[in-house]
């Protein structure tokens, strides 16, 4: 596999979710197996909402085809489900609590 994955974390104001410059923090992993992972810290407990796509050209943008749909594998914290279009923060929203947290999420094609 090639590229690297995208995680996108996002605050707890459900506007800036998924809209541009709305993120707390951006880390992107060079992908060398069938995983990656990504290591947040945060300030504080709260909630919280993490995308994720797998950038496999690089080009460090989540590329879509010509009809507008996604071109290549994403996901979001909770597995939040995007059968007709994007997840709205409360679908994909996780609780932080102090000390150590971790999510799983699963990529879509």
């Amino acid at each position: 596999m090639a590229g690297n994955v995208t995680f996108t974390l996002y605050g707890e104001d459900p506007l800036r979710f998924l809209k541009s410059h709305g993120s707390l923090l951006v880390i992107r992993v060079p992908l060398a197996g069938p995983s990656a992972e990504a290591c947040f810290s945060l300030s504080e407990p709260g909630t919280y909402a993490v995308a994720v796509y797998h950038d496999a050209n690089g080009n460090h943008h989540f590329d879509r085809n010509f009809l507008g749909l996604p071109a290549e594998a994403y996901g979001f914290s909770n597995d939040a489900p995007t059968l007709l279009g994007p997840p709205g923060f409360d679908a994909a929203r996780i609780v932080v609590r102090p000390g150590d947290n971790s999510t799983r999420i699963r990529l879509h094609d």
